[in-house]
């Protein structure tokens, strides 16, 4: 009998039970994506990493389906948005993903590359377009209406330091480095704040501001991909902190593929329950050494990785160590 058979739509999201399952699947595609670190070929380690990832989705017990993943269908051969995944013998899920989080990384060998994917029940997570998306995003213990988005970057950084006690200059601010940013640059440094520029990457870019003791990174400001902005959301969630954002739109053709995914105010500022409505799991497994976790390495004749997977429902954050036979 094929298992699609048995589903129940009201079968209970059991996060706790799908969290190993989810940790597998990003260990799966940081594994692949591993072989590919420093060979220059990303688009290759982009491929590998999300052929590792359907693999491992398709074990799982969920009917799924992506609602942020590689693209559009006619875009992407797989993992793409509208996607069915897992074995069609389960609670029915949305699933946002991204199986190389930072290709260019991977392929120059440089810190930060993760395999990041975000579960939950149908219906939990934005469906965001492939657009650009301006954000905000800091940590625990900052209150609501303090910062936001629509204030000044200079104000958003002097009231940081207010809130946490400190001096403007004793600020640091993650930035995607981009030629769009250099006015957003020149504010933020007006008030002697630091800036971390990243190259790719702003879901861990995001993610920085929930360890600032880790990371000494404070708040996130800038514009990255909109599907990003969703799946750090998520991590949020677990690990305390907020996130704004409002997607960007350069031409008719990216509202169109807002209008697609149910999106009709394009004005319109999302708080962290508009991009997660629902409680969600988060997994991402590192492929090259970064400040949230390791990468993937090999040591002796085995394979080592570190995961940091995150249960939103208690705000559980576990990092789990996996070793395996080369």
């Amino acid at each position: 009998m094929d298992r699609s058979d048995i589903v129940d739509s009201d079968v209970e999201f059991a996060d706790r039970m799908l969290s190993l399952g989810l940790a597998r699947v990003s260990e799966a595609a940081a594994i692949a994506a591993y072989q590919q670190i420093g060979r220059g070929d990303q688009k290759h380690a982009d491929q590998v990493a999300v052929d590792a990832m359907r693999t491992q989705l398709n074990m799982l017990d969920i009917k799924g389906v992506v609602v942020i993943g590689e693209g559009e269908r006619d875009e992407a051969p797989m993992l793409y948005i509208g996607e069915e995944v897992g074995t069609g013998a389960g609670p029915e899920v949305d699933i946002a993903l991204d199986p190389l989080e930072g290709t260019t990384l991977t392929a120059k060998g440089q810190p930060n590359a993760l395999a990041v994917i975000a579960m939950g029940p149908r219906g939990s997570m934005l469906h965001a377009p492939d657009v650009y998306m301006d954000k905000l995003a800091v940590g625990p213990g900052i209150p609501r209406g303090a910062l936001d988005l629509d204030q000044d970057p200079a104000d958003n950084v002097r009231e940081l330091a207010k809130v946490k006690g400190r001096k403007p200059e004793e600020i640091t601010v993650c930035i995607l480095e981009r030629p769009r940013h250099e006015e957003l640059i020149e504010k933020v440094r007006t008030v002697g704040a630091s800036i971390m520029l990243i190259s790719d990457g702003d879901v861990a870019g995001v993610i920085h501001c929930a360890e600032t003791d880790k990371t000494g990174i404070d708040l996130y400001l800038g514009s990255g991909g909109a599907p990003e902005g969703v799946l750090a959301a998520a991590a949020l969630r677990s690990m305390g902190g907020w996130i704004q954002g409002r997607l960007m739109f350069r031409k008719e053709e990216e509202r169109e593929r807002a209008r697609k995914a149910g999106i009709e105010d394009f004005d319109r500022k999302y708080e962290i329950e508009d991009m997660v409505r629902n409680d969600v799991i988060f997994a991402a497994t590192g492929v090259t050494n970064g400040s949230i976790v390791r990468g993937a390495q090999r040591v002796g004749d085995r394979l080592e990785t570190e995961t940091i997977l995150m249960r939103s429902a208690t705000g559980s954050v576990r990092r789990i160590h996996y070793s395996r036979r080369l």
